[in-house]
């Protein structure tokens, strides 16, 4: 409550003197009508009482906690409740320690220290200091006008802490201006925080925002649930303006000292995971403690966005060894350099530049690290790529999966974790369906006699991952627009890049082989919804200031996703958000047949052969019709035996 600044202190020795001259003025007013004299002695400390009761009820009524330039009718009253309280106080401390004086003296002191103090801030405002006020002036032209949702304990804290920013210009805070608090509880609107109004409800945001010119909001509810978050960020994007928000409680960093508890350095842009309209997804930590600590953990695609979150998560964990295989070196690297920062000598981290489609220099790799459980990341997943080139689908996403699970069962790996998407269920498109292939290799290893325990996880879409709409849409809105939806009705399930690593994580405990793990992601998301509030996230309006342009549907893309296929069951488990589908059986020998002539077609580069064979494979692919030509082929490329074979 009693921070000081400069400012404060030079006001509060101004304040003092003069109301010791308020106090003597008053004493000689009193004389002048013929009352009983005092002794200086007295006189002088029934002023000083004056003075300091009337300082500390000003500091208690808010008279010093705006600067003067900010100034109100309001705040002039203030000075005279302070006053007035201070006098009442003064006057029966005073009466209790036999230095009372006449209630004429009172009357005076309080009609003189306020019409004194008043006049003061008023005249040097005005009067001595024009240059600085035309400094505040320009300082406050620079300055983002902020609105702060929320008046509760985190809202205090934000502007406790944006009041200290203002002291340091280096600070990135430096500029903000506290404006106005927004609350839904009546009872704290028209109060006053630390000199900043509390001006009304979430439902009169945009009206307060015009009126208040503000150029920021900061929502400071972290306690808030998903839906009144969403109902809240919902209003704030008809302002057109930037938000910021805290993250939720259980997200928030508070230490055990004020130097801990900066909210400030937590505030960040508000990001799409918010508008997912449902509760984020938890999982039992302790359940994948058991599975990671202390093990061997290797992840193929380490580098892109779902592996290295993988990898991210796998190493809180304390595994004995992290393996990271990638094709990819650039990601790869910048994965491995952000894990030995944060880590050092504490992770034993290993990267390794490799692809899965090579089975020898897997084998080496399986051979020399000996890996405890494997968690198959690594695919091509663009949809139209794919479409283009079956081949590469089928040569990375079929034969890799093959070749990574045979060496996991030769090798004696306790758990085999393969990654998929919802696009392998009924697919209509290539990457679908080369993917829903993999599942199909999984569990016909898992029906084998193996002491490896095999596992496929399946989930929607992932916000940001590489390949997402997220960030095509942020590029698009950052250029300028248009931004590109294929189709207005299309929609998709979206969870984040934890939840779907996790998920992984966690089926990877739970899992006793051959399951294909669903996540209940909650009503699916119109993707052109999702376009539009990222545009008013950017502060600006959807189809005026960045267009929003219909392209149809791509060549095997469909309309909605689905998470199960008809002939799988479905199954809870303990966590509420997690099923799994029972295992399909498999004939063996027809399957392998079948995998060897599509893996030969599709090292032959043979794209309308390999789409066929491929549909012959997966019964549930319907391919969308379009025109495929076969690239050239080479002999040694056709010639070359595959070493995975029946």
């Amino acid at each position: 409550m009693f921070h000081m600044t400069y400012r404060k202190v030079c006001l509060l020795i101004a304040d003092f003197v003069m109301l010791m001259v308020c106090a003597i003025l008053s004493y000689y007013m009193t004389m002048l009508i013929g009352l009983k004299e005092t002794s200086p002695g007295q006189l002088a400390i029934v002023g000083a009482v004056s003075a300091i009761v009337s300082m500390l009820t000003l500091w208690i009524c808010g008279a010093y906690a705006k600067q003067w330039r900010h100034s109100t009718r309001k705040d002039y009253l203030r000075c005279v409740y302070g006053i007035v309280s201070g006098t009442i106080i003064a006057g029966g401390i005073t009466l209790a320690t036999d230095h009372a004086m006449h209630i004429v003296y009172w009357a005076f002191f309080v009609a003189f220290s306020s019409a004194v103090l008043i006049a003061f801030r008023f005249l040097f405002r005005r009067t001595f200091l024009p240059e600085a006020e035309a400094a505040a002036a320009s300082e406050d032209s620079n300055a983002k006008r902020v609105m702060i949702i929320g008046a509760g304990n985190a809202g205090t804290m934000l502007l406790t802490d944006i009041e200290n920013a203002r002291t340091d210009p280096e600070h990135p805070a430096y500029s903000y201006l506290p404006v106005c608090m927004i609350d839904d509880n009546m009872s704290l609107v028209g109060n006053t925080i630390r000199g900043v109004k509390v001006m009304g409800s979430t439902k009169e945001i945009p009206v307060i925002c015009q009126r208040e010119k503000i150029d920021l909001i900061v929502l400071a509810i972290p306690s808030s649930d998903e839906t009144d978050r969403k109902r809240i960020l919902d209003i704030c994007s008809e302002t057109k303006l930037p938000i910021k928000v805290l993250p939720f409680i259980s997200q928030l960093v508070l230490g055990d000292t004020p130097e801990e508890r900066v909210l400030l350095s937590q505030v960040r842009d508000i990001d799409v995971e918010g508008l997912l309209g449902r509760e984020p997804i938890t999982f039992d930590k302790e359940d994948i403690r058991a599975l990671i600590q202390g093990k061997v953990c290797m992840v193929t695609g380490g580098g892109g966005s779902i592996g290295s979150e993988l990898v991210r998560q796998i190493a809180e964990y304390h595994p004995a060894q992290v393996v990271i295989v990638d094709i990819y070196e650039n990601n790869a690297y910048d994965i491995q350099t952000e894990l030995s920062m944060r880590y050092g000598e504490k992770l034993n981290l290993v990267t390794l530049i490799a692809s899965v489609r090579d089975y020898h220099r897997m084998s080496q790799i399986f051979d020399r690290y000996r890996p405890d459980i494997v968690f198959h990341a690594a695919a091509h997943k663009h949809v139209p790529l794919m479409e283009h080139a079956p081949m590469e689908a089928i040569k990375n996403n079929v034969i890799g999966t093959l070749n990574v699970a045979t060496l996991a069962d030769f090798f004696h790996v306790k758990k085999f974790v393969m990654i998929s998407t919802d696009k392998a269920v009924n697919p209509t498109n290539v990457m679908g369906a080369s993917k829903r292939c993999c599942e199909m290799i999984v569990q016909y290893l898992a029906q084998s006699k193996t002491d490896t325990e095999f596992v496929t996880t399946r989930f929607g879409n992932v916000l940001g991952s590489n390949g997402s709409v997220i960030p095509l849409f942020k590029r698009q809105i950052e250029s300028g627009g248009p931004v590109t939806v294929t189709h207005p009705d299309i929609i998709r399930y979206f969870m984040t890049i934890p939840e779907a690593v996790s998920l992984v994580l966690q089926a990877g405990a739970m899992a006793h082989g051959g399951e294909i793990f669903v996540l209940d992601m909650g009503e699916p998301v119109k993707i052109v919804s999702l376009a539009e509030n990222l545009i008013r996230m950017y502060g600006k309006v959807p189809y005026k200031d960045i267009e929003i342009h219909f392209t149809g549907l791509r060549p095997g893309e469909k309309l909605f996703e689905e998470l199960l296929m008809n002939e799988e069951g479905l199954t809870s488990t303990s966590n509420k958000k997690i099923f799994i589908g029972q295992q399909i059986s498999i004939d063996p020998i027809s399957f392998m047949e079948k995998l060897n002539t599509l893996r030969d077609a599709a090292n032959a580069n043979q794209a309308q052969e390999t789409v066929e064979l491929l549909a012959d494979l997966v019964p549930t692919f319907h391919h969308k019709a379009m025109e495929l030509h076969d690239e050239p082929v080479h002999s040694a490329t056709c010639d070359a035996p595959s070493p995975v074979t029946v």
